[in-house]
């Protein structure tokens, strides 16, 4: 398949200023995800779409292409990425005439995501011929639906779901959640005909807890620099 990496990395952020460029171990937090992109040899091609000319530099400067500038409209708050992934899609379409089979959506704020992240997932599309495939992470068992409790009205906890509490790890279902997601690989037929980017076939893909945090707010960065340089050891 021809795939494109995109990576989404819009200039505002009201938790961290800048967070897509912030130093983490002395490199622009987006620099892990340039080259994460850039070092698996399934990708066609990576372009980041991005409305900041401060991210579009760093992403330069990390070998990843800049064809465009991400229009304000798209680089709001409350912007959701499919409409920003259709738009790279029809840009590159009526400028360049480029029309991937699939494209591979990176975040920048999941630097512990690495090119064997990325092959995996392509590996699962090939081989299921799935229409979208997802990074998730195991819940832990004492975070599931199983295992949550609510305050009522007397200030007294009872169980979330209803009927008694499952107390033995054994017998609660295993469950999953997107992490971030580091990954997000989606059919172009699905992006642009179906106006989603989870499709009916989208097949998970499973990555441990370490290489699944996502940066949200400063303590992550901390946690997120000492797993790094624990890698580097």
């Amino acid at each position: 398949m021809d795939i494109l990496g995109l990576i989404l990395a819009r200039g505002g952020s009201k938790g961290i200023p800048h967070k897509n460029i912030v130093p983490l171990l002395g490199r622009p937090l987006l620099a892990y995800s340039c080259e994460a992109a850039l070092a698996s040899c399934q990708l066609s091609r990576v372009i980041i779409s991005t409305d900041d000319p401060s991210i579009a530099k760093v992403a330069k400067e990390h070998g990843v292409e800049v064809p465009f500038m991400r229009p304000d409209e798209l680089a709001q708050d409350n912007t959701l990425a499919l409409p920003v992934v259709q738009h790279a899609i029809r840009w590159l379409r009526e400028k360049e005439g480029y029309n991937p089979d699939a494209v591979m959506i990176l975040q920048p704020t999941s630097p512990l995501r690495r090119a064997e992240h990325i092959t995996g997932a392509i590996e699962i599309m090939n081989r299921t011929g799935a229409d979208t495939v997802v990074s998730v992470v195991e819940v832990p068992h004492n975070f599931g639906p199983a295992s949550l409790m609510s305050v009522d009205a007397n200030g007294s906890l009872e169980p979330y779901q209803a009927g008694s509490m499952v107390l033995r790890r054994q017998d609660k279902p295993i469950l999953y959640a997107r992490n971030g997601p580091a990954v997000l690989l989606v059919k172009t037929t699905t992006l642009m005909n179906h106006d989603t980017l989870y499709g009916a076939n989208t097949q998970p893909y499973v990555m441990d807890q370490i290489d699944s945090f996502d940066v949200d707010t400063k303590n992550d960065l901390i946690i997120i620099e000492a797993l790094l340089k624990q890698r580097r050891q």
